[in-house]
């Protein structure tokens, strides 16, 4: 059962898969769509640069479809390109509607003055949020055991360098969640796994996990999978099957923070939108 919210185009801005899904995780994909809305145009962006990484995350939204559907997990999905306006920052930041993504600039998006901006903020931004906000209190309202994990893909070479990480776990000093998962995914062997890399919290990328996790004490983390990784079924499947597995046997506890650990990357180069 899907439920959609509408938008001031055909395409809604959020879209809630399984919410009465049995599975203490909810699964979230900031980044899950390309899709920009009508009224924008084409941002003064070519076909090849609205399908690039630049736009979204490529095979974050089929992997986090195959790991809610093996967890029998809720999944919630922004359904509008980061380039109108990215759901995975605060209002604040200078990237939430991105003049440039990574060395790509947007004219679309040059100069906008606060009542584009608020508009933006209300066509993505808010409705997804406020989705979010109902789905979690909802939930804690029944009584029901939440687990924030938000599913992310990255591009193998960023500003000319190269990122070697296959996966990484994203996380704060609350490591509930990200610590059985990097241990999991080292006791699989093989693996170049990341802690804190690509990116870390530094990076203000982690702002829907700390607006709905950190605040209410759920623990959380944030995957982050090379999207070269992911770019075919084959490759969706292998990984969204690891991470269940690894996710079915992961008992964080809701009350109080079990496990601190220092960040792996405390600060770092500013993400920008384009992963």
């Amino acid at each position: 059962m899907e439920e959609t919210h509408a938008a001031n185009d055909q395409m809604a801005p959020v879209r809630v898969r399984n919410r009465a899904g049995e599975s203490p995780f909810v699964v979230l994909c900031d980044h899950a769509s390309h899709h920009i809305p009508m009224q924008y145009g084409t941002l003064g962006l070519s076909a090849e640069e609205r399908i690039s990484h630049i736009a979204w995350d490529p095979g974050a939204l089929p992997v986090a479809s195959g790991l809610a559907a093996s967890l029998d997990a809720t999944l919630v999905e922004s359904c509008l390109s980061r380039l109108v306006t990215d759901c995975n920052r605060p209002l604040d930041a200078p990237d939430l509607v991105p003049e440039i993504s990574e060395r790509t600039a947007i004219p679309g998006n040059m100069g906008l003055g606060p009542d584009e901006r608020a508009r933006r903020i209300a066509t993505v931004h808010a409705p997804y949020h406020a989705c979010i906000e109902n789905l979690i209190g909802e939930r804690l309202a029944d009584g029901r055991e939440t687990f924030l994990l938000a599913l992310h893909s990255f591009t193998p070479v960023y500003k000319g360098t190269p990122r070697p990480w296959q996966i990484g776990v994203i996380h704060d000093r609350d490591m509930r969640l990200a610590k059985p998962i990097l241990d999991a995914l080292s006791a699989a062997g093989g693996l170049t796994v990341g802690d804190n890399q690509p990116y870390s919290p530094a990076d203000r990328v982690y702002y829907t996990l700390e607006r709905h996790g950190r605040s209410r004490g759920l623990p959380c983390a944030m995957i982050e999978i090379r999207n070269d990784e992911i770019s075919d079924e084959r490759g969706q499947r292998q990984w969204a099957d690891l991470l269940a597995g690894i996710l079915l046997t992961v008992k964080p506890k809701n009350n109080g923070i079990s496990a601190f650990a220092g960040s792996g990357r405390g600060s770092g180069e500013e993400a920008g939108c384009g992963k």
